[in-house]
Order: C-alpha cells, then structure tokens, then sequence
C-alpha cells in the first residue's frame, strides 16, 4: 500500500485539498484511504448511545456494525499516542493512503502551503516533502502544484505513487 501524506501549517487547506484529491483519485479507479491526526480530543461517539456506554463502563475496544458500515473504537487507556505506522497496521490494503497531519512522520508528504499564514515551508527542513501545492508561487526544491487544481495535484500523485490509472468500478 502506498503512503502520502498532505501536511502544512493549520489553516493552509489539508482537508479541502483532502475532499477534492479522494474524489479526483477514486475516478481514475484507484482505492483510496484516509487517515486523519487529530491534536486534541476527539471522539466519534455520542453520551447515551450503546456504544459510548459500552467505552465508558472501560471496553478496551468497541466495534459497531451494521449493513452499511462499521467501526472500531480503541481506547488508549493511557497508553502512549499510536504512531502512524501503528495506524496502518490496522487499515486494509487500499492502492493509495492518504494521510492528513503527521507532518513530522518520515513518510513522503505534499506540503499545502499559503504565503499569507506567515508560517516557513516545511520542504525548507524536511526531507520528506516531495512537493508542494501552494496558491502562490515558491522557490522551492520539489514540484510546486497548484492548490486549487485537484486534477493536476492527482496527476503528480499517481506519477509519484506509481499509480496507474485504470476505469472506476462501477
């Protein structure tokens, strides 16, 4: 399974560029996942339902399943923060991951970079950025992409990725 993340700065745009990269990807007939860092916390369950009382009575895990979906829940219970590596383990084989957050990690990253956060490029430091889809120009070492273009970002992608393009399934 091949692993790109988007990183950038707060406010530069991961999760916009996110919902229109999946879409543009999944037409061209590539499986894509998702995998989202969240800084504080967070929770996908609400007070009342069954499962959220199964957590809070100190299930380790909960899974949900039903003819449309399922979930699983893992509490940490104190346990250090996942890696991410130790989140992949856990997510099925898909052509393509897509990781949102995680700019620390040393997998290759698309920076989404806006001059007008203020905030330095990431690819100025980080090995592991492989290009940058940004809404202005910058000087920069790898491919810039234009931010608002999603077909031209899923071109690079899939050439980054090794991805080869074949008909959606129907």
């Amino acid at each position: 399974m091949r692993i790109l993340g988007l990183a950038g700065w707060s406010g530069s745009g991961k999760t916009t560029l996110m919902c229109a990269l999946v879409p543009a990807l999944v037409d061209r007939g590539h499986r894509v996942s998702t995998c989202k860092h969240a800084h504080h916390r967070f929770d996908v369950d609400r007070p009342g339902k069954d499962s959220h009382r199964h957590r809070q009575a100190g299930a380790t895990e909960v899974m949900i399943g039903s003819a449309n979906r399922w979930a699983l829940m893992h509490e940490l219970r104190g346990a250090p923060e996942p890696t991410l590596d130790d989140l992949v383990r856990h997510m099925t084989p898909v052509d393509l991951l897509l990781v949102e957050g995680f700019k620390h990690g040393s997998h290759d990253k698309l920076e989404v970079f806006r001059a007008a956060l203020g905030q330095p490029l990431l690819a100025a430091t980080d090995p592991h950025v492989v290009a940058i889809a940004s809404d202005a120009p910058v000087d920069a070492r790898v491919p810039v992409l234009p931010l608002g273009d999603a077909v031209a970002v899923a071109d690079f992608v899939e050439r980054h990725c090794n991805l080869v393009a074949r008909p959606a399934a129907q």
